[in-house]
């Protein structure tokens, strides 16, 4: 089999969402740009895969470093050791970054691993993972719904509508009552269901149980509420169980978790209905897949996180029709670098992703999208919100 001959980090940035109407935009990502963290392996025999990893949303740099620092482990080894170079990057990163940075390289490193095999072996990666039959379809939910004003917010459920897709997942914190049930009422006259992200998830101190159930209450609409998710931050996780007895809305979360086996724990000590692990955060594809066994077995069903770049998306995509899941999130916001990465046009249709056969994760990288995407050291998301530019929630009345 080819070997490793280059491993290479790649930093791309592009404009991101309506910086006049986008909460994320004007409280994370003040330069309007958003960066997304690939890595691009050549093997000797001219095969080129590429990986991503969430990290570079937040720490660009800190990405592009640890790739470097990984890199000579990798150069030189056969590709169909595919297992045991990823237990030697684990064994080099895991005593200073078991859970955290480093999984974000890892995945990444993975994720591009899969997709040489895949290319190697002229098939789609869904069918390298195990997936026989037609061409798959997989049914998406809308993810976006941070929209400042009512006007904004209705323009984003027309392009939702547009695709057929009749679940849509906004941002509401508990303070933001009044957005939450005006997404509601607007969801019944259009035939969409809301899933509601509350944001928690790096929240410390945590919401409380409480706060959530009267948000819950004070929202009403309860029957159209498809899913809560990331409900409480890290030194709340805990409450996930007791938050479920609670309520008859489904629960979800997971998407920070960086190894298999803490989110398995999660699953098996019933934090959630949904969990939604993301392969370029949790470790890459096979990880991905694992969970999916691991769903089987809690009665948990698996929505796989997909808030990244084009990258990520399809390996989620491929790992998720390939571990038989049935529904995956669709990221709404505008972002010019998924569209560009993806050789072919996506083909969503009636709610439904549908995957063709072209081989890998049909993907690209080219010298032209590297100079039209060149990396902005300012492109970082800033996880602390210093001046919060959201409207009072009086304006949604």
């Amino acid at each position: 089999m080819p070997k490793i001959s280059r491993v290479r980090p790649v930093l791309l940035s592009a404009p991101y969402a309506n910086i006049e109407n986008n909460l994320e935009v004007l409280n994370h990502l003040p330069s309007g740009y958003r960066t997304c963290g690939l890595v691009e392996i050549t093997l000797d025999d001219g095969t080129v895969g590429l990986g991503e990893g969430y990290l570079a949303v937040f720490a660009p740099r800190v990405f592009e470093a640890l790739i470097h620092l990984i890199a000579p482990i990798l150069v030189g080894q056969d590709i169909d050791h595919h297992k045991q170079i990823y237990h030697e990057l684990l064994n080099t990163t895991g005593y200073w970054s078991l859970q955290g940075a480093a999984q974000h390289a890892i995945s990444a490193v993975e994720i591009a691993l899969w997709d040489c095999k895949a290319q190697l072996a002229d098939v789609p990666l869904y069918r390298l993972l195990g997936y026989k039959g037609d061409p798959p379809r997989l049914k998406l939910y809308a993810s976006g719904g941070d929209s400042r004003t009512p006007e904004a917010m209705s323009t984003e459920f027309k392009a939702i509508k547009q695709l057929g897709i009749d679940t849509f997942k906004i941002r509401a914190r508990k303070e933001d009552v009044n957005k939450a049930r005006w997404c509601l009422q607007h969801g019944t006259q259009e035939g969409i269901q809301i899933a509601i992200d509350m944001t928690q998830n790096l929240a410390i101190p945590s919401q409380s149980i409480e706060d959530v159930l009267q948000f819950i209450d004070t929202i009403g609409y309860t029957e159209q509420i498809a899913f809560i998710e990331e409900a409480f931050g890290p030194d709340s996780v805990e409450d996930f169980p007791r938050l479920r007895e609670e309520t008859t809305i489904p629960i979800a979360g997971g998407e920070i978790v960086t190894t298999f086996r803490e989110l398995q724990a999660r699953m098996v000590s019933n934090y959630y209905d949904i969990a939604q692990p993301d392969a370029t955060v949790i470790g890459g594809i096979q990880p991905t897949l694992d969970l999916f066994k691991v769903a089987q077995a809690t009665d948990t069903t698996i929505y796989v996180h997909c808030w990244g770049g084009p990258i990520g998306m399809m390996a989620n995509y491929h790992a998720a029709v390939a571990g038989g899941g049935q529904i995956a999130e669709l990221p709404m916001p505008q972002f010019a670098i998924r569209d560009a990465l993806l050789k072919d046009r996506w083909d969503i249709r009636d709610g439904y992703l549908y995957l063709s056969d072209a081989i890998g994760l049909n993907t690209h990288l080219t010298p032209e999208i590297e100079e039209t995407f060149r990396f902005r050291e300012e492109a970082v998301y800033d996880c602390l919100v210093r001046n919060s530019k959201k409207l009072p929630d009086a304006v949604w009345l």
